[in-house]
C-alpha cells in the first residue's frame, strides 16, 4: 500500500512539473511545442539514468525507484501530448515543424537515455 502512495505522490509532482515547464516555455515559443520536447528529453534522461544505475549495481530502494520511474517520470513525460501536438501541426500544414517535432522528440529522447546510461556507468564505477 505504501508503494502505491509513493507512485501517486511521484505522479502528482511529475504532472505539476510538466504543467509548469510547458506553460513557462510555451510563453516564449508558441508556434512549436518546445515544452513537450523538453519534458520528454528530460524524462528520458532521468529514466535512463535511474534504470541503468540500478542495472550497474547502484542500490536504489524500490520505493524511490517506483516513485521516480512509474510516478514522477510517468506523469512528467507526455507521449499523448506529443502525439496530439504532432497531429495538430499536420492539420495546420506546418510540415517543417511537424518534421522537427517528430525527429527531435525521437532522436533526443533516445540520445537522452544513452546519456543517462553513460552517467550511470561513470557514477557507478
Amino acid at each position: 500500500m505504501i508503494q502505491i502512495l509513493y507512485i501517486g505522490l511521484g505522479g502528482f509532482l511529475g504532472a505539476i512539473m510538466r504543467f509548469l515547464i510547458s506553460r513557462f516555455v510555451g510563453n516564449y515559443f508558441s508556434s512549436f511545442p518546445l515544452g513537450t520536447l523538453i519534458v520528454n528529453v528530460t524524462g528520458s534522461l532521468l529514466l535512463g539514468f535511474i534504470v541503468y544505475s540500478v542495472s550497474f549495481g547502484k542500490n536504489i530502494s524500490p520505493e524511490f525507484r517506483d516513485f521516480m520511474t512509474i510516478g514522477f517520470i510517468g506523469a512528467f513525460t507526455t507521449m499523448s501530448t506529443f502525439a496530439y501536438e504532432s497531429f495538430r501541426l499536420a492539420e495546420l500544414s506546418e510540415f517543417m515543424y511537424l518534421f522537427f517535432n517528430l525527429f527531435l522528440n525521437v532522436f533526443l529522447c533516445l540520445l537522452a537515455v544513452y546519456v543517462g546510461r553513460e552517467f550511470a556507468m561513470i557514477l557507478n564505477k
